[in-house]
C-alpha cells in the first residue's frame, strides 16, 4: 500500500532519519548537526495544530514528508508560510514530492492562508522544478548567504500566492 496521510508522532524517527541524510550529505539544508528524534517530535507537536504536515508511506516504509510552518514571527506574516519537502533517497523523481506538496497547498488554501514561500539552496534542479511545476515563481536570490560543506552557498526564494480569501485563520 502507498499514499499520503497526516503525520503522527510515531513518524518522528523515520522523518528524522530522512532529514539527517540531507543534513550530513547535502547542502539543501543549512543545518550542520543531525536532528534528534525528540527535536522532530517537538516540531510536529508545535506546528501540526495549525499547519498541514503529511507523510508518504509505501509498503510500510515512510518515504517522504512535507509540511508548512510559519514564515516569520511578526503578526503581519500570519497568513504566510514556508513549505518543506524531503524525499528519502531511492524514492526521488517518482512524483511523491509533488503529491505531498500538492496536498499541503490544498490544505493551506482550505485554511485561508495567502502566500507560500520556498527557500531553496541553489543549484537544486529537483526542488526548483517541483516548486515551479506547482506554480511558484522565483522572487529573490541571495549569493553566498550560507556556508556549508566548505563552500559558500546561494539561496533562492520562490513564492506562490494562493487563491484563498485571506480573511484569517
Amino acid at each position: 500500500m502507498k499514499g499520503i496521510r497526516p503525520v503522527s508522532i510515531a513518524n518522528a524517527q523515520a522523518m528524522t532519519d530522512i532529514y539527517n541524510y540531507y543534513v550530513l550529505n547535502t547542502s539543501v539544508t543549512f543545518d550542520e548537526e543531525p536532528l534528534s528524534r525528540e527535536a522532530m517530535e517537538n516540531r510536529i507537536r508545535a506546528f501540526t495544530p495549525r499547519y498541514p504536515w503529511f507523510v508518504w508511506e509505501e509498503e510500510g516504509e515512510l518515504a517522504a514528508y512535507a509540511h508548512a510552518h510559519r514564515w516569520h514571527e511578526r503578526t503581519a506574516y500570519s497568513l504566510s508560510v514556508e513549505d518543506t519537502v524531503y524525499v528519502k533517497p531511492g524514492f526521488q523523481r517518482r512524483g511523491i514530492g509533488r503529491a505531498l506538496l500538492g496536498m499541503v497547498l490544498e490544505e493551506l488554501r482550505k485554511q485561508g492562508f495567502h502566500a507560500v514561500m520556498a527557500v531553496i539552496t541553489v543549484p537544486n534542479e529537483g526542488s526548483v522544478g517541483l516548486h515551479e511545476g506547482l506554480g511558484f515563481k522565483k522572487a529573490g536570490h541571495f549569493s553566498e548567504i550560507g556556508r556549508k560543506m566548505g563552500q559558500w552557498r546561494d539561496v533562492g526564494y520562490w513564492e506562490l500566492i494562493l487563491d484563498a480569501p485571506g480573511e484569517g485563520v
